[in-house]
């Protein structure tokens, strides 16, 4: 089992956007690093739909591709801006998490962190400046029943008497249309 890892932010200002790196699979020499936010509010976790145009229902927590040279916490703030509208503090780390497409030579490593909401509210007429994210909303961990979404593991990782302490790890897996 990995160490249990403290940290904080300091600040709820969201990142400033760096420049974007490649991240076609022919550019691919190493995993794709990205982080995610775990956001429980009023019992309910937040998800994001990051397929546009609806060509999926999976949900995943909110987040995306870090950019060198910036700290995991500020990638992560910047993103769940970018996605929500929201500003978060950042707190520990829960899990690490990996998925891989073999045909197309893509793999991605994900952190999930703890984080809070600041300031923002969850506006539908919000636009993810990138077009990637098309729908966001929060969840019950009942109606989590009736949604696909992933890692598996989310509801043990956010809602007390299932939460797990400590960082974790979710094994690879193939990718989810």
């Amino acid at each position: 089992m990995l160490p249990q890892i403290a940290m904080v932010a300091a600040n709820c200002t969201p990142a400033m956007d760096k420049s974007r790196f490649c991240r076609q699979p022919a550019c691919m020499t190493s995993p794709r690093l990205a982080v995610r936010a775990l956001i429980l509010h009023e019992d309910a976790l937040l998800l994001v739909n990051a397929y546009p145009g609806g060509k999926s229902d999976l949900w995943c927590a909110p987040g995306g591709g870090v950019n060198r040279g910036t700290s995991l916490p500020e990638n992560l703030q910047r993103e769940v801006h970018e996605e929500t509208g929201l500003t978060i503090a950042v707190g520990a780390p829960a899990l690490i998490n990996e998925f891989h497409d073999p045909l197309r030579g893509f793999h991605q490593v994900e952190v999930f962190f703890h984080a809070t909401i600041c300031a923002g509210v969850i506006d539908p007429a919000w636009k993810d400046p990138a077009g990637v994210v098309t729908d966001r909303r929060f969840f019950t961990q009942a109606a989590l029943q009736g949604i696909r979404f992933k890692p598996d593991s989310l509801p043990h990782l956010v809602w007390p008497g299932t939460c797990r302490a400590g960082l974790h790890y979710d094994p690879l897996e193939r990718i989810v249309p």
